[in-house]
């Protein structure tokens, strides 16, 4: 039996001992299979994370691909990014990474490739059916090859980025594979390197892999300020997610960290176009204008957002949630460790330490993400009316749910597209105008659900 649900919207993931057991592993290496073959792509990228399972999981999907035909250059032991750069460096026909991100230990998964595009939405789904149904191509022989691309990988960013000065970071690995990266690349770049829990273990004793959440941050934040580090960088599992935290231990999110990434773009590139989602701050599509850029909100997603960069020619974009895409002097996918290397750059081309740049950023009142509680078979039906409701009073933008701009703030619902919930945001100018929107929204949100799920 396969469990539908561990196909979410831009990856596969599931618990490795049941929902990924060798049947079903093997079954979704033959889905990729199949649609690796039907597009005539030959040549597959594969790699994987530190997790206990990931090296068996690994070796079969392989093996799978390998009965089809298919040409697997296996990478080993890489953050996700990693694989990413040989299938853009290389113009691979596709890749497959044995990851669950940030997961727990316990879970494992697939993050697809067909080219240099990720597989997402209805793609994920077509791996479903076919995993269960077929069909399936003809096997013949095909081969694995072993390649270790980290040199080459190292060796690229550092001719990319440049130091004009000496930095001191400290690195949070989370145990997750940018520790394989992070220190050696800083260093190689000339910073001074601090590593906490670089050491790969897909168990991950210390904390749990994901910078966006603040409790995951406290270690990071406790040795910046103990060593009097410039800043610290914090990884996901698979490092294609960062977390940051100035001189004096604040946390910058995704959307604050872009804009200083946006400022440092637009001075080389006046009027570029830069990226970010529904979920994002006004400051920064207000500062990217200021700025002299052409601001785009998107859908939330990196995949999405990844698409929409290339459609548009976009030179930067990124997400709260920490995943960066650099499309200037870097091939537009979302590398954690790329992104710290290019605020290690920043930085050491100013006066100004990173707490001194976060102070230039407009400061507003907002919540994190909130997650409501609401069924996969009403979550977009109750979005929607919420959606209909406001835009009969106020100015809504429905790129992706419904973002409400009040006269001092905004608003978002939208549908998760991982989980059964509403996904909830709210920003203001000051603390009292932020409690009134949340207030009101959740009014309507309450009413919305009584009236839908009855």
């Amino acid at each position: 039996m396969i469990n539908e649900a561990i196909f979410r919207e831009y990856d596969i993931r599931g618990l490795a001992e049941s929902e990924l057991a060798d049947p079903v592993v093997e079954r979704i290496a033959m889905a990729a299979a199949a649609v690796y073959v039907r597009e005539g792509k030959k040549e597959i990228a594969m790699g994987m994370d530190g997790r206990p399972s990931s090296p068996h999981i690994k070796n079969l999907f392989s093996r799978t691909l390998a009965r089809y035909g298919l040409q697997v250059t296996d990478l080993g032991l890489v953050p996700t990014p990693v694989v990413y750069f040989a299938a853009f460096r290389h113009k691979m026909d596709g890749a497959v990474i044995i990851t669950a991100s940030h997961n727990p230990s316990e879970y494992n998964g697939f993050k697809i490739m067909l080219g240099t595009a990720a597989l997402y939405g209805e793609q994920i789904k077509e791996i479903y059916r076919l995993a269960r149904d077929g069909p399936f191509p003809v096997e013949k022989k095909g081969g694995i090859t072993k390649k270790d691309i980290l040199p080459e990988y190292l060796a690229y960013i550092e001719k990319n980025i440049k130091l004009k000065k000496k930095i001191r970071v400290v690195v949070d690995g989370g145990n997750g594979t940018g520790g394989i990266t992070a220190p050696e690349l800083y260093r190689r770049l000339g910073a001074d390197v601090i590593p906490l829990f670089c050491d790969v273990d897909g168990r991950f004793p210390n904390h749990h892999p994901d910078p966006t959440v603040v409790k995951n941050l406290q270690d990071l934040i406790a040795k910046v300020k103990e060593t009097g580090a410039d800043l610290g960088i914090g990884l996901d599992g698979d490092a294609d997610r960062i977390g940051v935290v100035d001189n004096r231990g604040r946390i910058l999110w995704g959307d604050q960290l872009l804009i200083i990434y946006a400022r440092d773009i637009l001075r080389d590139h006046p009027g570029a176009t830069i990226i970010s989602e529904v979920k994002a701050s006004e400051v920064l599509y207000s500062e990217i204008r200021k700025y002299g850029g052409k601001p785009i909100m998107w859908q939330a997603g990196h995949s999405l957002i990844k698409k929409k960069l290339f459609e548009v020619n976009a030179l930067a974009a990124g997400e709260v949630s920490g995943h960066v895409f650099f499309n200037d002097k870097w091939f537009g996918f979302d590398d954690a460790v790329y992104a710290g290397a290019r605020l290690l750059e920043i930085l050491a081309a100013t006066d100004s330490s990173l707490a001194e740049l976060f102070d230039t950023i407009p400061q507003v009142f907002n919540t994190p993400e909130i997650r409501v509680d609401c069924g996969d078979h009403v979550k977009f039906k109750v979005v929607a009316a919420i959606r209909d409701h406001f835009k009969k009073i106020l100015p809504v933008i429905d790129i992706d749910g419904a973002r409400i701009k009040f006269p001092r703030g905004w608003a978002l619902v939208r549908a998760s597209n991982t989980q059964p919930s509403l996904v909830v945001r709210f920003e203001a100018d000051s603390a009292e105008e932020l409690q009134k929107i949340q207030d009101q929204v959740n009014e309507v949100i309450r009413g919305a659900q009584a009236r839908i799920v009855g």
